[in-house]
């Protein structure tokens, strides 16, 4: 109530309204994607969007039924039938429950900048290619053909009316969220004049009743298990990702923070509610929820009138709705497209490392041409092993000392498992003299490989008989070396606490060791 007490409730509302429209054809879409009644769309638009809008962790988030779950849903849905569609439902908001639960979605913050770059532009693109499909219609063979040329001029005039509208009413007044100005614009041309153009009711009919409750009809043992548990869990993570990903871009839009393990938790009850009341599931959708935050919603209110009105379309007003062009959504649609694309990172190409910049084109293509589960592990990889790369090759010893009798090595950078090559070769001890010295001061042992090759480079000296002096390791690296844990000395200005492969729940550190 502080929140809706707090927002331009006028302005919630008609946002909520402009996004409403908005789902229904999607909804409708992602419902023939995944093979299933168009209602079973619009019940998770309405049931997702609904609770997630109500107690998840981003305010002005719209959730719902997406392309990146139905793309999945279709073979389960093709092979086992609908009703084993929701019983994966429901184990997949469970999934996401206890990602919840176990604060999983903190890890999202392990996706690099590019990857997210790639992430808003392959989604864009993604937007985009769908909305090419309302321009297609079935020919007497059963394929999807291009319109006839007067079909295609027409809904494309449409398409642009209600663009200018979106772009100039601002310029007017902020007063009316221009999304559904340029519906509503696009609908009295349509209507008042009679043009022949496809309308939402050309896609289905989405009159219907209120969802009831059920049990999925599928058996409850363990083969139904082994059947289900692959597509949820798979489900469960492009859902996370994809609705994480989009809080996080909305935080960065609205500079707020949203609470990822509050809208994982969020996320799967509402999946969970979703399956028993025979939807398909879904996740945050990037295209509403901008169109909602450029409509003025960022509170929960725009999010839950969202729900509302698509429920009283289903319910009360499906003849009104079906009678909107579906040109006027698509319009809405191209909008979000461009100014979900992020352009500047067209400029930046040439400025930014080569490997930031194949980030981007590549989390984008495989965003495209596969889904954006798979995109954001491969980002995450790709950019992983490129700093793993670029952290091996920044090693190297300063020489402080070098006569006959002694030697004193001072190492800089990471020693980890992608620099341990690097760091045998910076040493010599075949020709070193008979008093060594190493210095870490300046060097971190990061791993478990790290200690293998501080032992074994102790045991390449000891063989030539050289006397070797460890300077600035930690205790914890002295107890875990094998071989070289006698050879590790203190220091009067104190030794480093790295704590190597050592638990912080089991061994937290003291204040004073940061």
């Amino acid at each position: 109530m502080k929140q809706i007490s707090s927002n331009n409730i006028k302005t919630e509302l008609l946002s909520g309204l402009t996004v409403a429209l908005a789902l229904v054809p999607e909804a409708v879409a992602f419902a023939f994607i995944a093979g299933v009644e168009p209602l079973v769309g619009l019940y998770a638009a309405f049931l997702v969007g609904l609770i997630t809008a109500a107690f998840g962790g981003r305010p002005g988030m719209i959730s719902g039924a997406t392309g990146a779950l139905a793309v999945v849903m279709v073979s389960l849905v093709a092979q086992h039938g609908v009703q084993y569609l929701f019983a994966t439902v429901i184990l997949m908001g469970v999934l996401q429950f206890l990602a919840g639960i176990f604060r999983l979605g903190k890890f999202i913050r392990m996706v690099p900048y590019p990857v997210m770059l790639g992430f808003v532009n392959g989604l864009a693109i993604v937007i985009f290619l769908a909305q090419l499909g309302q321009f297609k219609v079935t020919d007497a063979s059963g394929q999807l053909v291009w319109m006839d040329q007067s079909s295609l001029m027409m809904m494309l005039a449409v398409v642009a009316v209600t663009m200018a509208v979106i772009y100039m009413l601002p310029k007017l007044t902020t007063k009316f969220p221009a999304p559904l100005a340029g519906i509503a614009v696009a609908s009295a041309v349509v209507i008042g004049f009679g043009l022949d153009t496809r309308t939402v009711g050309d896609l289905a009919s989405i009159q219907g009743s209120l969802p009831s409750f059920m049990i999925p009809s599928v058996p409850l043992n363990i083969e139904t298990l082994v059947i289900i548990f692959p597509y949820a869990l798979i489900l469960a993570a492009i859902g996370l990702i994809e609705s994480l990903l989009t809080l996080t871009l909305i935080d960065e839009m609205t500079e707020t923070r949203g609470r990822n393990s509050r809208e994982c938790m969020a996320q799967g009850a509402a999946n969970v509610v979703t399956g028993f009341f025979g939807g398909m599931g879904g996740c945050a959708m990037i295209g509403q929820s901008m169109i909602n935050i450029k409509s003025g919603g960022r509170g929960r209110l725009a999010g839950v009138a969202a729900a509302l009105f698509l429920l009283s379309f289903i319910l009360f007003a499906s003849s009104w709705i079906e009678m909107i062009p579906v040109a006027a959504l698509v319009g809405v649609m191209f909008v979000v497209v461009i100014s979900t694309f992020e352009w500047a990172s067209l400029r930046i190409m040439n400025k930014i490392p080569l490997s930031d910049a194949f980030v981007i084109i590549l989390v984008s293509a495989v965003t495209v041409f596969t889904d954006l589960a798979i995109a954001v592990i491969v980002g995450v990889i790709v950019s992983a092993l490129v700093f793993a790369w670029e952290s091996a090759r920044s090693i190297y010893v300063e020489v402080k000392v070098s006569n006959k009798k002694r030697k004193v090595y001072v190492l800089h950078g990471q020693l980890f498992f992608a620099s341990i090559s690097r760091f045998k070769e910076l040493f010599d001890p075949k020709n070193d003299p008979a008093d060594v010295e190493i210095d870490f001061r300046y060097s971190r042992v990061w791993d478990h490989s790290a200690l293998e090759a501080i032992d074994s480079l102790a045991e390449r000296y000891s063989k030539h008989g050289t006397n070797l002096h460890l300077k600035h390791l930690s205790t914890d690296c002295r107890d875990l070396l094998y071989k070289a844990g006698h050879l590790v000395e203190t220091d009067e200005d104190g030794d480093p606490h790295y704590r190597v492969v050592v638990d912080y729940r089991d061994h937290p550190p003291k204040p004073t060791e940061g």
